[in-house]
């Protein structure tokens, strides 16, 4: 719903990019955690996770 709604109206006042550039980190560590494992579960639901917030992440680099 988040990245539907930065995508469609182009509004990120009120998302924060720190809060998000760590989000997006902690993703990239559990991604790299689900590989180490063998853990497709995790690997999945980390891939379907970033997925979403990439977009958010350059409209608000973009649009500041």
């Amino acid at each position: 719903p988040q990245v539907i709604k930065v995508v469609r109206y182009r509004e990120t006042k009120g998302i924060s990019l720190l809060m998000y550039s760590i989000y997006i980190v902690g993703l990239f560590g559990w991604l790299l955690y689900g590989i180490l494992l063998s853990s497709l579960p995790i690997i999945i639901a980390n891939i379907v996770t970033i997925s979403l917030v990439i977009p958010i992440l350059v409209m608000k680099i973009k649009l500041g």
